[in-house]
C-alpha cells in the first residue's frame, strides 16, 4: 500500500513582512519626483531715480483691521471710509481728474495680511502704475 504523503497547507494570510520596505519606497519615491512650486510673490517695478512727488498727487489709502480703508487726499486731514472692494472704483475716478496720481497705501501693524493684498488686488485691476507701500497708519 503506498503511502498518502501530506501537502503543506496553504497560507491563508497574505505575507506582510515586506509591506513597511514597500511603504518606504513609495514614500521616497513621491518626495524625490515631487516639484514644490517657488512662491512669486509681488512682481514690482521700481523706479529708476528719486522723482519729486507734490502732495496733491498723493491718494492715501488706509487699509484698517477692519477690512475699511481710509481715504485721504494729498495732505488733507479728513478721512473717508470705503470698503476694499471699492478701490478699483475710486482709483479710476481719480486719476481720470489727475493721471499723474500715486497710491500710498499705508497698512495697520495688526491688520491682516490678506486686507493689504486686496487693496492691492483692487489697484492693480484698476490698472494702477504707480503705488508706494509703507507699513503703519499713525503717520500718513
Amino acid at each position: 500500500m503506498a503511502l498518502l504523503q501530506r501537502h503543506p497547507r496553504v497560507a491563508d494570510r497574505i505575507p506582510t513582512s515586506s509591506m513597511a520596505d514597500i511603504a518606504f519606497l513609495l514614500l521616497i519615491f513621491f518626495l524625490v519626483t515631487t516639484v514644490f512650486p517657488k512662491d512669486k510673490g509681488l512682481s514690482l517695478v521700481l523706479p529708476k531715480g528719486e522723482t519729486p512727488v507734490t502732495a496733491t498727487n498723493v491718494l492715501h489709502l488706509l487699509v484698517e483691521p477692519s477690512g475699511k480703508v481710509g481715504i485721504r487726499w494729498g495732505e488733507s486731514e479728513q478721512t473717508q471710509h470705503i470698503r476694499a472692494q471699492e478701490v478699483a472704483a475710486l482709483w479710476r475716478g481719480e486719476t481720470a481728474r489727475n493721471p499723474n496720481l500715486i497710491a500710498a497705501v499705508r497698512t495697520a501693524p495688526d491688520a491682516p495680511y490678506g486686507r493689504m493684498i486686496d487693496v492691492l488686488d483692487q489697484l492693480k485691476e484698476a490698472g494702477a502704475q504707480r503705488v508706494s507701500l509703507t507699513s503703519g497708519i499713525k503717520n500718513p
